[in-house]
This record gives structure tokens, C-alpha cells and sequence, in this order.
């Protein structure tokens, strides 16, 4: 039986013959897949668990063929609400940003070239200034992301030696990062003290021995802890480094920079503010609360950015030139206060009212047949900003609901998701939701014209 099962699957050459019909090139990875999902077949035949004819074979195995030709990064209309959503790449950058970062890119760029001088430059000296004067540091630098921030600043600092860390903030984010992990990498020691819901000063002066390298203080940005609780404030900490000369960094991950309460963004914790109060090293992400390409930023004093820019480490986590111009750009922007051209920034500052607007022009150019078939309604939401920043705050959005008696909230999810350009929503309470909050003005006709394939089906 099982050797009438194996005899069902196609040679890799009566594969190749077809798949060239269809005119997919590079034989040789061509090949490699084909062996590798005839390999799968196999395996399924020797369990007496292949059901499909030859025919259903081959066919199976060329539509495979012809996804794997096709770029696997697409662009995507996010509609979930969540504007920094780390499964569809974070902050979203602006067309003007692209389009000045693609002009430069085009050709050769002086990333480590001084024009001045004629001579070898380094490529933190394009954006160390600018990330400086955005945040009142001494001195910055910044490298693929924040853990490796974290990771090579904690190597540098206290190598061999104590960090000591509440128990309260041994932070856990997404993809199993964890700040204990991270700690042990850097070929440091962990001292935890206190409590999960409070620690008190002098649990950290207990803890100070001639051992102790560093003070680790890192800002709890995916949770929260309420009711009967403490925690040392930030300044106390930079008080007790500075009486025990012992340096005190914090980890901030969210990468907030303004104030942005009054544009309806709730306030978290402003670099600015924890960099003001004396910390001598403060890390965060770029591509959250800042608006730009994934990175991690160091910002602290010169000397021990000097420290940490000549770690071997640092190397290995460098940027690019495509991630160091980028962030020029968007620090620029922030710097000179053009918050609109921010497009993450802009997004989340998106009110309710303009996203209603939005909302009802696309409903209204609906056809009306279609509107009687299905069931769409406007309707408010509360959404959460995404990658872990502002815990427990929500943001006021507004979607469009879909009910259909012909179509199922799963279903609708995968049509939308299979058109040319996928667009993502979310399911909640056997309704199929698309969210304008982080919906890019620009891709509001071509959302509009997916609802209508999809529902027109």
C-alpha cells in the first residue's frame, strides 16, 4: 500500500520541465525547493498519510514554487489600530522621508568619509550631535537596536562585575527578551533587590559592595503594578551612583522625546527628563515613541560613550548607512519641530474626529448594493500605541465593522489579507474590524477598492 503511495510523487524533473513554462528562474534554488517539498511528500507516503493524485501533487508543489518567486516583504494597509506594531515593522516613515533617503542612496554616500579633511570619518559623528541637542546629552550613539544598547552599554560598564536591579523591573518583552538574559550575556552579575511591588532605597545602599559595577534602572514600558506598591524615583538613584561613584544607567526602551499629551499621545517617560536628572548612560529604542528606523540609542557622557563606541562589541551592532541617514532625518524633523512630517508621530496624534472623517468618505464611496448585502458600521474604538509602549493607556480611534451573513469574520480576515496589497484587521466579538489609526492617508483608495473586491465577491 505504502509503495503505491510512493509511486504518486512526481521526479524533480518532471516538475522542473513545467515550472519552466511558467518561466521561474534560478534553476539551481528552484531545484533545492522542489527535492525539499518532495522530501515532505515522501515522508507523508511512508506514514500511509498521502491522499493526493500526482496531478494534485504537482500542482501543489508549482503554486509553491510561484509564491517563493515572489518578494515575501509586501507593502501592507495596517488596520489594526496599532500604529507601532512590531509584526508589521513598527513606525511607519513618511514619503518625504523615503524619497530624500532614496535620492542619497542611489549611489556612493559619505557614511565614514570626511569631506573636510579628505580623511576616514566615523558615521556616528552624522547623527551623535543631532541626538545630543533632541535629548541634552553629553554625547550618543546608535546601534541596530535597543537590546544590543543595552547589551553593549552593561558590557562595557560593569564586565565581570554587580548590577544591581529591583526585582520589580526584571522586564520580559516580546520574543523572549528578558532584562535578567540580557544581563547575564554582558558578562555581568545580577543582584536583585527588593520586592516585585516594592523597593525602597536602601535596599539598594545594602546592596552597594566594592564589587558593584553598575545601577540599572530600567522603565517597566509593557506593564504595569497598582496597589500597594513602591519604587525608587530615578534622580534618588543618580544620587546614590554619584555619592558611591558608581554609575547609573536606565534602560527606557519606549523612546519618548516631547511632551505629546496635548496632541492626545499620553505622556509615558520623556528621555529628556530622565537624562536631565544626571543618569550616566540612558538607552532607548528608535523605532517606537521617535518615529524612526529600528535602532537603539546611547546617550550619556563623553567619556563613557567614549567607553562604549570602543567596545569590540560595538562594531557587531553598528547601523548602516540606509538606518544612520534615516535617523538623521527623523531627528532633524524632531528637531526643528515637524511633527507632521513624522509620520508615526502623526498617526498617533490622529484624532477622532479627522479619523471619522476619514472613515465616512470611504463607507460613502461604496457601491450601495453592496452595502445592503453586508453590514458596515462606524464605530469607536480604544486602541493601544503597540511595541510595548504606554502600558494601560489607550488611544481614541475609529473603525469600520463588518457583518455579513455571506461571509464569516475569519473568512473576511483572509480575503483582505490575500489581496495584492494585504490589508490587516482584527477580529473582536465575531465582528471583523479595519482601524484608522494607523491607516496611511495615502492608502485610503486602495483600501477602498479592496473592500469592494472583497465584499463584491
Amino acid at each position: 500500500m505504502k509503495n503505491n503511495k510512493m509511486h504518486k510523487l512526481p521526479s524533480v524533473s518532471e516538475i522542473l520541465n513545467k515550472v519552466r513554462l511558467q518561466k521561474i528562474h534560478n534553476e539551481s534554488f528552484i531545484k533545492f525547493k522542489i527535492k525539499k517539498e518532495i522530501d515532505r511528500y515522501r515522508k507523508l507516503a511512508k506514514k500511509d498519510q498521502l491522499f493526493l493524485s500526482r496531478d494534485e501533487i504537482t500542482h501543489e508543489i508549482i503554486e509553491k514554487l510561484l509564491n517563493f518567486s515572489m518578494p515575501s516583504i509586501k507593502s501592507v494597509i495596517n488596520g489594526t489600530g496599532i500604529v507601532l506594531h512590531t509584526g508589521l515593522g513598527r513606525a511607519p516613515l513618511s514619503s518625504k522621508t523615503v524619497s530624500n533617503i532614496s535620492k542619497k542612496m542611489s549611489g556612493y554616500v559619505n557614511l565614514e568619509y570626511d569631506l573636510e579633511t579628505g580623511k576616514r570619518g566615523h558615521r556616528q559623528k552624522h547623527i551623535s550631535e543631532l541626538i545630543s541637542s533632541v535629548v541634552g546629552s553629553q554625547d550618543a550613539i546608535a546601534v541596530n537596536n535597543n537590546a544590543a544598547a543595552v547589551l553593549l552599554s552593561l558590557n562595557e560598564l560593569a564586565e565581570h562585575k554587580e548590577v544591581i536591579i529591583s526585582r520589580g523591573q526584571l522586564v520580559e518583552i516580546g520574543g523572549s527578551f528578558r532584562i535578567p538574559d540580557m544581563i547575564a550575556k554582558s558578562g555581568c552579575k545580577m543582584v536583585e533587590v527588593g520586592t516585585t511591588n516594592r523597593t525602597h532605597l536602601k535596599d539598594y545602599e545594602n546592596a552597594i559592595n566594592p564589587n558593584t559595577g553598575l545601577i540599572l534602572w530600567v522603565h517597566t514600558s509593557n506593564y504595569t503594578i497598582t496597589g500597594f506598591t513602591k519604587d525608587v524615583d530615578i534622580s534618588e538613584l543618580v544620587g546614590l551612583g554619584k555619592k558611591n561613584r558608581i554609575p547609573v544607567m536606565a534602560d527606557l526602551g519606549c523612546g519618548e522625546i516631547l511632551d505629546l499629551s496635548h496632541k492626545g499621545i499620553p505622556t509615558n517617560i520623556i528621555v529628556n527628563d530622565v537624562v536631565s536628572v544626571g543618569t550616566s548612560i540612558t538607552t532607548f529604542s528608535g523605532d517606537k515613541l521617535l518615529g524612526g528606523p529600528q535602532s537603539g540609542l546611547i546617550v550619556g557622557s563623553k567619556a563613557l560613550i567614549k567607553r562604549i563606541r570602543n567596545n569590540p562589541i560595538a562594531r557587531t551592532v553598528r547601523c548602516d548607512k540606509w538606518t544612520i541617514s534615516i535617523l538623521e532625518e527623523t531627528l532633524r524633523t524632531m528637531q526643528n519641530g515637524g511633527l507632521n512630517d513624522n509620520l508615526a508621530i502623526s498617526l498617533l496624534m490622529s484624532s477622532r474626529k479627522s479619523l471619522r472623517k476619514r472613515a465616512e468618505k470611504i463607507v460613502n464611496q461604496i457601491p450601495k448594493k453592496i452595502l445592503k448585502k453586508h453590514k458596515l458600521n462606524i464605530v469607536e474604538t480604544e486602541v493601544e500605541s503597540g511595541s510595548g509602549t504606554l502600558p494601560n493607556k489607550s488611544l481614541e480611534s475609529i473603525a469600520i465593522s463588518f457583518e455579513s451573513t455571506l461571509l464569516s469574520p475569519s473568512q473576511l480576515s483572509n480575503l483582505f489579507r490575500s489581496k495584492n496589497i494585504p490589508v490587516v484587521g482584527y477580529i473582536k466579538k465575531n465582528k471583523f474590524y479595519i482601524d484608522f489609526k494607523s491607516i496611511i492617508p495615502k492608502q485610503e483608495k486602495i483600501l477602498l477598492n479592496a473592500i469592494v473586491e472583497v465584499l463584491g465577491l
